[in-house]
């Protein structure tokens, strides 16, 4: 099972500040890396109200030098808010800084704001994120080479190798990532596009990435009192799910996928994908997973105040975390985490 900690960062004004919130993120990386977890999940967005995280380079820095054998993945950082070559030498000297534990989930992006703000266009998405893959590749050769004309080479080489993955819901996204990329991160519950995936892989003779991994729930969040907690909880998940689905309104005219609308806390907690259990319900769902799977903690979800989350935490690692199947093995080709779509 590989256990991932997620943080989006968000603060909105009824949940902790962004100065409590990264305070706490670093301190419970650490938590997480001497818990043994696999990765770390760092999204990004931009014009986000709330300041959803828009730096998830300089957060992973961070908390690389507070960390030992822990991941680090993007999932996703969005190609199109960046210059390649400059990109290229952040993630050198990240992947330097951390010895060698960068995952580079690279995204599409949907947000028209978010393309505007850095003077790209939506309909250019597809070919740019794949071109900057390409660049990122041909870059930590440490050779001169041209980018768009312009005379390059990317100092210092990161000694380990950078995995590229390529997170998206499209078959077309899923095609590109078996024939160019080290993986393919997809939204969690989206079994059907890891299919071409697989297909592909496949198809071009390359190693079978296997079936899709189970997955636990969007939140998982551990309590003695699920109903007490769920009572605090729901206003920083609704805020979540209320944010999405106004800026998938803003991408495709209207509310999309489990952002369409009709949501409250009653039909959210209903739906199992937000998920508040005891300790021993938390250890049913464990082996109810099993080993080939992925298990999601976001402690900070929302702007969850960092002492709440610290509670949960400590209850998973002393009732729960003993149950869970261990191994450091890394799986390049796992779900992308909700937050980070």
């Amino acid at each position: 099972m590989e256990l991932v900690m997620i943080f989006d960062m968000r603060a909105p004004a009824f949940g902790a500040p962004s100065e409590a919130l990264y305070s706490a993120a670093l301190d419970m990386a650490e938590w997480a890396d001497d818990a043994g977890f696999d990765v770390i999940g760092l999204g990004e967005h931009h014009r986000s109200e709330d300041g959803y995280n828009p730096s998830p380079l300089t957060l992973a820095s961070a908390m690389a030098a507070r960390t030992q054998q822990i991941r680090l993945r993007t999932a996703v950082l969005l190609a199109s808010c960046y210059d390649p070559i400059r990109l290229a030498e952040d993630l050198a000297v990240l992947q330097i800084l951390s010895q060698g534990r960068v995952e580079l989930g690279l995204g599409f992006g949907y947000r028209p704001a978010e393309f505007a703000m850095f003077g790209r266009e939506l309909k250019d998405r597809f070919d740019f994120t794949i071109e900057t893959a390409n660049t990122l590749k041909q870059a930590w050769t440490g050779q001169p080479f041209q980018y768009r004309g312009r005379p390059c080479q990317v100092l210092p080489v990161p000694g380990t190798p950078i995995p590229i993955l390529l997170g998206g819901a499209a078959p077309k996204v899923a095609r590109a990532a078996a024939a160019m990329a080290d993986g393919f991160l997809v939204p969690l519950f989206s079994e059907k596009v890891w299919r071409p995936y697989r297909k592909e892989c496949l198809n071009l003779g390359k190693a079978d990435p296997g079936a899709y991994p189970k997955q636990g729930p969007t939140l998982l969040w551990v309590s003695e009192d699920p109903d007490a907690e769920w009572e605090w909880l729901a206003p920083h998940i609704l805020h979540v799910l209320d944010s999405y689905s106004q800026w998938t309104a803003e991408a495709y005219g209207k509310p999309m996928g489990p952002y369409a609308g009709g949501m409250t806390a009653e039909t959210v907690r209903n739906s199992g994908a937000y998920q508040v259990l005891t300790p021993e319900d938390a250890i049913t769902l464990v082996n109810t997973l099993g080993d080939h799977s992925s298990l999601y903690l976001t402690p900070l979800f929302g702007g969850a105040p960092p002492e709440k989350g610290w509670k949960m935490l400590e209850l998973f690692k002393q009732l729960v975390l003993p149950h869970v199947p261990r191994t450091r093995i890394p799986r390049w080709g796992h779900a992308l985490q909700a937050n980070a779509d």
